[in-house]
């Protein structure tokens, strides 16, 4: 279990199990449905098989980049720990887990499950083709709030959709800063990147875009709610925590020293995701 946990750093849910989580909240204010208990722990199992799915799916398809790459080297298929045909077989568990949860929600996520899956796995391709996965990435965990909030309604809502939106800048953002650790590597092995098409200092002016745009449309969905459901001062401490920890992560990012990548990557915006999933969903069910 330690290294299937390993595999697919389970610690990294972190980052869109409170948007989630959101979603919920959202959710069910809108629509008070009667079954919400069940319906929320099937939106966190829904989360944990997705992402379980699609992070083992990733490890297993970058099994051969990962076992040349020296930063990555050390990851569970290529030293060993776990064989590639048991990751795949975990990949199908998962996702058939996942699909299975869905029947239980309702009918447009059942549906929809498949579109979803194609996302989450398909994103492990897209950096053999295209400088644009960070987006593809962050579209990935834009499905969660949306998602969330299709399992508690039935129906798409704009509010969802517009912190969907944050998120996929967000995650992109964050993901560019991740990906100049392995800029010299992707550029030799014809892998793509942004960091590897603009070079590093341009990467993080495009990361700084991508933050830029994820306040912004956070800000905008923010208000959107409020005009649905009044928030208070606590959805406003969110909010400024939120933006603040975005700016944070590029005061310690310097083209010159990326020796605290990993506390902008990880750290800072996991903080940055619990602090506000958090505080909204406080402020939302008081």
């Amino acid at each position: 279990m330690k290294n299937y946990l390993s595999l697919i750093k389970f610690s990294h849910t972190i980052f869109a199990m409170p948007f989630a989580l959101v979603g919920v909240a959202l959710g069910y204010k809108d629509s008070r449905p009667d079954a919400y208990v069940q319906l929320l722990v099937m939106v966190v199992l829904c989360m944990i098989f997705a992402r379980s799915a699609a992070m083992a799916f990733n490890r297993w398809l970058d099994r051969d980049i990962d076992a040349i790459n020296p930063r990555t080297a050390i990851r569970d298929i290529p030293s060993g720990t776990v064989r590639a045909k048991s990751a795949m077989i975990f990949v199908i568990i998962n996702c058939l887990l996942f699909i299975f949860c869905t029947f239980f929600i309702n009918t447009i996520c059942f549906i929809m499950s498949p579109v979803a899956l194609l996302v989450i796995l398909g994103y492990s391709y897209t950096k053999k083709f295209t400088s644009l996965c960070h987006l593809v990435l962050g579209v990935g965990l834009a499905l969660a709030p949306v998602g969330a909030y299709l399992a508690m309604t039935g129906h798409f809502g704009s509010a969802a959709v517009l912190i969907g939106v944050s998120v996929m800048f967000w995650v992109a953002g964050f993901d560019v800063i991740y990906a100049l650790q392995d800029r010299d590597f992707d550029k030799a092995n014809d892998l793509n990147s942004i960091p590897v098409v603009f070079g590093t200092t341009k990467a993080l002016r495009i990361s700084e875009l991508f933050h830029v745009l994820a306040g912004v449309v956070m800000t905008g969905a923010m208000f959107y709610i409020h005009s649905q459901f009044p928030l208070s001062w606590i959805s406003v401490m969110a909010l400024i925590l939120f933006l603040s920890l975005l700016l944070y992560q590029h005061l310690i990012i310097k083209p010159n020293d990326l020796s605290r990548v990993n506390m902008a990557f990880f750290t800072t915006n996991g903080i940055a995701s619990v602090v506000f999933g958090a505080l909204l969903i406080t402020d939302l069910l008081l």
